[in-house]
């Protein structure tokens, strides 16, 4: 079978779990989860759907998310699309039960959606999409800083290091444009205000008796002055009148929100985003062992409840105000800590193969920072492994947070891959090799506490009762009297 033959099929399998295509409002995906907008949730067969090979785990937020991990998500949404596309219209008969479905999502989004949460989501929204441009362009920057400090390719490295930097020197544009576009304005007119942010010319704007730096306030101020554009252009919509609104509307959205942004967004941005750097860098000088035990341990409760979204805009403005953040590889210890645990409850339990399939398969994807395959279907369902697993992530992130203590900054130059897959990204203020090291060592501190201890404190002795068995054969009924019932198999544990 084609690799396209593959996805398809995959596709092709998941769409009459979640009810059909008449059950589909909307799709997407992020780096591991396919995203659907229901219109009748009951219509899902949640253990059907957990037990495809291809379908790692199942979240339910404002959306239903499907976990299908890094790749193949990318792969089978186009097939899934295509197939909700080609599928007949429901019949008329069927508006009643959409408009039911609808109902319960909107009752269910309600009950479960904060205001601070939806907040946190558009702006990691607006984050989310720099990412690959993000990782590019650091992966492109590390390799010219390699070649440099080799004194290899000197005729190339001015040129990759225009294209490792073309983004960043433009990167509150793209914030801008995004930020107008999630909250309900015109895309390209928050870009316009934002730009304004980056261009030379605000060098001779003087404001609170202080020149101007092109670049001021960065992505913050790119945010706040974009959201401010939204805000005026729907005012001129209100009460501009029709016939003028293509002339009027975005010439007074520019003009006051440009004016806003250089005479105080700038200034004022520039000051918090200063500010986060300075406090980032004391925190690790002064208290980084303890900071690092605390965000390396915290930080996958975090990811549970999606406040970790909060974290996406301080990483980018570190990253420019930087060249790289010293969060990131503290909060990778997260991951560590789950490969960890999830290795010891392998050993832990020898008599069940499903558990064992599933740490066999997902454990690639754990080395590289992906943690979902690990978490949704070993560690969270299990329990206690989930909190031995942040112990073992703790750790690690007192480890690196502690050479930030001692003089030596672990960071990264671009945010979205973890674990091993990091590596390529890392920068520092020490050499290469150190920065590495330290990193690595992090990464070894994290596997060895998450699996010692999951394998002490893991598993009570009701759990290795209950788990350390060989489902398949309890599934087999056992020899009967003739005419009697069969008995009942033992639940098999979730497969995801």
């Amino acid at each position: 079978m084609s690799t396209d033959d593959k996805n398809r099929a995959i596709a092709a399998a998941i769409l009459p779990l979640v009810g059909g295509a008449g059950n589909i409002a909307s799709v997407a995906h992020c780096m591991t989860r396919l995203r659907l907008g229901l219109r009748d949730r009951s219509l899902v067969q949640d253990e059907a759907l957990k037990a495809l090979p291809s379908v790692m785990g199942v979240v339910e937020d404002d959306t239903y998310q499907i976990v299908l991990g890094p790749g193949t998500v990318a792969r089978v949404t186009p097939e899934f699309e295509a197939l909700v596309a080609e599928a007949p219209k429901p019949a008329p008969t069927a508006e009643e039960l959409a408009d039911k479905g609808a109902a319960l999502k909107a009752a269910r989004k309600a009950k479960n959606a904060t205001p601070f949460k939806l907040f946190l989501r558009k702006i990691a929204n607006i984050f989310v999409p720099l990412i690959p441009a993000l990782i590019g362009c650091g992966i492109i920057a590390g390799l010219n800083g390699l070649l440099v400090n080799l004194g290899w390719l000197p005729a190339v490295t001015p040129a990759l290091a225009a294209i490792a930097s073309g983004f960043m020197a433009l990167i509150a544009v793209f914030v801008g444009y995004n930020t107008a576009k999630e909250f309900g304005g015109t895309p390209i007119l928050g870009g316009a205000v934002a730009a304004i942010i980056v261009y030379a010319g605000v060098a001779k704007v003087e404001v609170f008796g202080q020149a101007l730096s092109p670049g001021q306030g960065g992505v913050l101020g790119a945010l706040g002055a974009a959201v401010l554009a939204v805000y005026v252009e729907k005012w001129c919509r209100r009460w501009v009148p029709e016939s003028l609104d293509v002339l009027v509307t975005p010439t007074l959205t520019v003009l006051v929100s440009g004016l806003v942004t250089i005479f105080g967004l700038m200034f004022v941005a520039g000051e918090v985003s200063q500010a986060i750097g300075d406090f980032a860098n004391w925190l690790l000088e002064h208290a980084g062992a303890g900071a690092g035990f605390l965000l390396g341990g915290l930080f996958l409760p975090l990811v549970m409840l999606g406040l970790h979204q909060a974290l996406i805009p301080i990483h980018t403005t570190l990253i420019e105000q930087q060249g790289y953040t010293v969060l990131l590889p503290i909060l990778a210890m997260a991951g560590a800590g789950q490969v960890g645990a999830a290795m010891a409850v392998y050993l832990k339990l020898p008599r069940n193969g499903s558990i064992r399939r599933t740490i066999r398969s997902a454990l690639p994807a754990g080395f590289l920072g992906v943690g979902e395959p690990l978490i949704y279907g070993v560690s969270l369902p299990l329990g206690r492994p989930f909190v031995t697993a942040c112990v073992g992530g703790a750790f690690g992130g007192g480890f690196v947070g502690l050479f930030s203590m001692l003089g030596d900054k672990v960071g990264s130059t671009a945010i979205g891959p973890s674990g091993w897959a990091l590596f390529p990204l890392l920068d520092g203020n020490g050499g290469l090799g150190t920065t590495i090291a330290i990193y690595a060592g992090g990464l070894l501190v994290g596997y060895l506490v998450g699996f010692v201890a999951t394998w002490f404190w893991g598993f009570s002795r009701a759990m290795i009762e209950e788990f350390d068995v060989d489902p398949e054969a309890a599934a087999t009924p056992g020899p009967v009297a003739a005419g009697g019932p069969a008995a009942d198999p033992e639940p098999e544990p979730a497969k995801v």
